[in-house]
């Protein structure tokens, strides 16, 4: 077994090594990548906390309320909350209290992992959804400190590779306390990777239990902007219909440029904003647009450039963080990713804003909510782009099916809260 570490962490690091000329040519390189090297500032006495563990942003925000529940069964406790990504770093910012520690996870290298532990000497560790860091977590179980992964899912390319090593990963998973999962397919697959029946308990996704994603992600947000009419921000008046693209990656911009401009001869005064999942292709989505005739309004540049005056304008959010606002704003919204095999995107949050949402076929990675909403009536699936172009057609010629998929969507939320709490009740066998 010691032999396996010895080797896991020479691949490890063998990996970053490599990796590292990729990290810094895409300009990844930031504070956070110190402290996940292990190189904590001076922090306050911690006594114990709770460290919680979000990779990115959909997993911070969905464990701000656990950490609040937390707060309660525990008053007076200190916590870590921790992530991978700069985004998810931004909502930790805005959960913690005075006292509290936000920072990056170490990479998962044993003396790392090691001093960072000795460091922090946490009474829980909490990790949202399905991580699995061999060292990290075969060092907390040594030090007799619990692990408890809340919001818990196998996705299906996960669960294939994950049979491939189940002879290795077996032993790691045997060391966390306890796996509160999001439904039965998780758990049973986690039973099949040889997990025991006894330690899974099926709680649901914390991420219904959401209240608002608007508000809470503009606490997020930089200051010194106005964020308070995003209507405005777009030039848009009472007349104009939105159609929000969000989380789009290459291939579908055209996909959507192409039933956009079809939609315009009969529908002038639908306007289209596109908001790419990875921001940095903007510039190479603001060509594409040209291509089809459109002029671009890059968000970065509003209200300093006046979008009524451009004409046949589509709009691109090529800003961190806003996607949650301009889905407030939205009529039809559209969730990237799944026209295209990436697996799809988060529907949840245009859904809490009680939106008629549409995706494409390929949705695995949110493969359950999808079938929720689709055996809800509360969304819309395309195939391609004519059923995306007669479906878009269709609601903006028939509003009340707008309203009522909306009613469908904001239902379907509210009826599926509650993992939150239940967590809680069962993390509280294990905090101290």
């Amino acid at each position: 077994m010691i032999a396996m570490f010895i080797i896991y962490d020479l691949i490890f690091l063998v990996i970053a090594i490599i990796y590292l000329p990729v990290y810094l040519f895409r300009k990844k390189f930031h504070r956070g990548f110190l402290l996940r090297l292990g190189f904590l500032p001076k922090i306050p006495t911690l006594d114990r906390p709770i460290w919680i563990h979000a990779v990115s942003v959909g997993e911070a925000m969905a464990v701000r309320y656990l950490v609040e529940e937390l707060r309660k069964a525990y008053p007076g406790k200190k916590f870590v909350i921790s992530t991978v990504t700069v985004t998810g770093n931004k909502i930790a910012q805005a959960i913690a209290k005075q006292g509290d520690l936000v920072t990056y996870l170490p990479l998962d290298l044993s003396f790392i992992v090691r001093s960072v532990i000795d460091r922090l000497t946490p009474s829980l560790f909490v990790i949202a959804e399905t991580e699995i860091w061999p060292n990290l977590i075969s060092y907390l179980y040594r030090k007799n400190i619990p692990v408890v992964t809340v919001n818990g899912r196998v996705s299906n390319a996960s669960f294939r590779g994950y049979l491939i090593i189940k002879f290795l990963l077996k032993s790691i998973l045997e060391k966390v306390s306890l796996f509160c999962v999001q439904t039965e397919r998780d758990a049973d697959r986690l039973m099949r990777l040889g997990v025991s029946k006894d330690k899974i308990k099926i709680t649901g996704n914390m991420k219904f239990d959401i209240k608002d994603y608007t508000d809470f992600k503009k606490t997020c947000l930089p200051a010194g902007r106005d964020y308070t009419d995003y209507r405005s921000k777009l030039g848009l008046d009472s007349k104009d219909k939105l159609w929000v693209a969000g989380s789009t990656h290459a291939g579908e911009e055209e996909i959507i440029l192409n039933v956009y401009k079809e939609l315009q001869m009969d529908f002038p005064d639908l306007k289209l904003l596109i908001a790419p999942r990875h921001p940095e292709r903007s510039k190479d989505i603001g060509e594409t647009v040209s291509r089809f005739g459109f002029n671009s309004v890059f968000v970065s540049t509003l209200p300093h450039k006046c979008s009524t005056c451009i004409p046949k304008s589509v709009f691109i959010l090529d800003t961190i963080g806003e996607l949650i606002s301009f889905y407030a704003i939205a009529d039809i919204v559209f969730v990237g990713g799944s026209l295209i095999k990436k697996g799809g995107h988060n529907i949840l949050e245009p859904a809490s804003r009680a939106l008629p949402v549409l995706f494409g076929p390929h949705m695995f990675n949110f493969g359950d909510i999808a079938d929720l909403f689709l055996r809800n009536k509360a969304a819309i699936m395309v195939n391609n782009k004519e059923e995306l172009k007669t479906n878009i057609t269709y609601l903006l010629n028939n509003p009340d099916r707008i309203i009522e998929l909306g009613k469908h969507a904001k239902q379907v939320i509210l009826q599926n809260q509650g993992a939150t709490r239940r967590n809680v009740e069962y993390i509280k066998n294990y905090g101290n």
